[in-house]
């Protein structure tokens, strides 16, 4: 098959670049039912803008270009040493030219291999059949969702719904709970897969062989599909919105698969998946290794803006329910931020930020614990994003460049705050209690960018000033990147509040109207 390293190569390239027609359907839908002047709406609009934004440049969609995940179908006798071989040369390829973010890290030393190759990178599933072509399909699910993943061993005691039961209906709460638990950090709205069943290792290989499944089909077990249409009707009920900023869309689909159980084990594991629900597939001819027929719908073509205008400049300043009452405004601010400057944001505003922002992870925020930083960070923005950067003659670029979930840094972001004088953190998902106490202490606020929107935000980046610890590898480096014009929301500030807080107990209070019985 001399030609299958390329046609691998191809497939990685779409499946990073080129959202399919289902799931673009999916996100039009959800569009539609969300008042674009909203917070949500808002950021709805910026995923629609990055999807097409994405397609055109064919560059990641998201910059966490996730765990590449392959399940293949072949007929007996094809070489599966060979195969593997070619997808590890095709994996190393689309790395090299941008369409992979180099995610491979040694899990003891913290070492990024640099290729996505390297123990268990990438991940591959052989199965044998009798038809006669190759069947290859690959999900490429990041991190931020991937950490969003849940698992209930029932019977159970579930917040805000009571006994979950050995049955349909304790089916039924532990998928509401996954939802609710999810939030905003797993970049919603959503998608989600659920195994019913097997072992702790199976229940979660079925459910995320689940998001396989086209959006569009219909269950075949009849109790799963109306369970299904149940959890698409209600989950979305709970009013935690596009990225967790309130709202009408949480989840845009929900597909449930069931096997068997040991008596002692009853499983019920859900893979959450983001909006940018990224895979494809390919029937391959085994003579030749060339493509035969793309499994999933092309995206191409198939607009998600849902036949309306495009938000207005002044739509997106105002973006924010109830603006009018709230006060919430567009403010422009260009670093280093004075102390008084963020002092005078509130939840809601919109700020445009200009100037010198520095990226920072975990492997960052472990070291500034207890080192002292490499530039002067007294007034400074910090941005949760692992970038897909490339370089050339002239130096280095950004590739992708959205926000990476920030729940991660709690145990240490506070501290620097105050250590660094560092007056804006930028991510996606909200921060916890010891980062909010911080900013209200020291004067900082927490800006939502939109996550995922990877396309959008590196448009914003016009130079990469310098970088430091690339020894943590890209993702984890500290790039001191010069920004214009690039827009994110308070939804934490230096006066104690905190949107993430607020919608997460309201969709607590909403949740446990779930908690009577539905299925007998």
């Amino acid at each position: 098959m001399q030609h299958f390293e390329d046609s691998i190569y191809n497939l990685i390239v779409e499946t990073s670049t080129n959202l399919p027609g289902d799931v673009r359907r999916a996100v039009a839908k959800g569009r539609a039912l969300e008042d674009r002047a909203t917070r949500s709406g808002l950021a709805l609009t910026t995923i629609a803008q990055n999807i097409g934004m994405a397609e055109q440049q064919v560059s990641p969609i998201c910059q966490d270009t996730g765990m590449p995940t392959f399940i293949i179908h072949t007929p007996v006798g094809i070489n599966q040493i060979e195969m593997k071989k070619d997808i590890h040369n095709a994996i190393v390829r689309a790395t090299k030219n941008g369409k992979l973010r180099p995610n491979s890290v040694d899990s003891l030393t913290g070492e990024n291999s640099g290729d996505n190759l390297g123990a268990g990178t990438p991940v591959i599933h052989f199965e044998q059949w009798e038809e006669d072509n190759i069947d290859v399909r690959l999900i490429l699910k990041g991190g931020g969702c991937e950490n969003k993943n849940i698992q209930y061993s029932l019977p159970a005691e579930l917040e805000g719904l009571g006994k979950a039961g050995r049955d349909l209906d304790g089916i039924r709460k532990c998928i509401l709970h996954a939802v609710y638990q999810a939030q905003g950090q797993g970049c919603s709205a959503g998608f989600i897969g659920v195994g019913i069943g097997g072992d702790r290792t199976t229940g979660y290989e079925l459910a995320k062989k689940q998001l396989f499944r086209k959006v569009e089909d219909v269950n075949p077990i009849e109790d799963l599909s109306k369970l299904e249409d149940y959890i698409m009707e209600n989950a979305n009920k709970l009013g935690i919105g596009t990225m967790g900023f309130g709202g009408e869309v949480s989840l845009l689909g929900c597909k449930v698969g069931v096997m068997n159980r040991l008596p002692a084990s009853f499983f019920v594991s859900v893979a959450y998946n983001c909006w940018a629900f990224r895979r494809q597939g390919v029937l391959v001819d085994p003579s030749t290794g060339n493509i035969e027929d793309w499994l999933y719908e092309s995206g191409t073509g198939i607009s998600v803006d849902d036949g309306r205008e495009q938000a207005s400049e002044s739509e997106v300043a105002n973006a924010g329910e109830n603006n009018a009452a709230t006060g919430s405004r567009e403010v422009r601010l260009t670093t280093p931020i004075s102390e008084e400057d963020i002092r005078s944001l509130r939840v809601g505003d919109v700020v445009i930020l200009s100037g010198e922002m520095h990226t920072g992870r975990d492997a960052l925020h472990k070291y500034l614990m207890d080192h002292e930083a490499p530039v002067d960070l007294n007034g400074a923005v910090i941005y949760h994003c692992g970038p897909v950067m490339m370089k050339d003659e002239e130096g280095w670029h950004v590739k992708a460049a959205g926000p990476t979930t920030s729940i991660r840094e709690e145990p240490y972001q506070g501290d620097i705050i105050k250590k660094f004088g560092i007056r804006a953190v930028i991510g996606k998902g909200g921060m916890g209690p010891k980062t909010l106490k911080a900013l209200q202490e020291h004067g900082g606020v927490y800006l939502n960018a939109i996550g995922g929107a990877a396309q959008y935000y590196a448009e914003c980046i016009k130079k990469v000033n310098a970088v430091d610890f690339m020894e943590f590898g890209i993702p984890e480096a500290m790039w001191h990147l010069d920004v214009d014009g690039f827009a994110a929301i308070v939804t934490m500030d230096a006066h104690g509040n905190s949107l993430h807080a607020d919608v997460e107990k309201d969709s607590a209070a909403k949740l446990t109207q779930f908690k009577e019985p539905v299925f007998k």
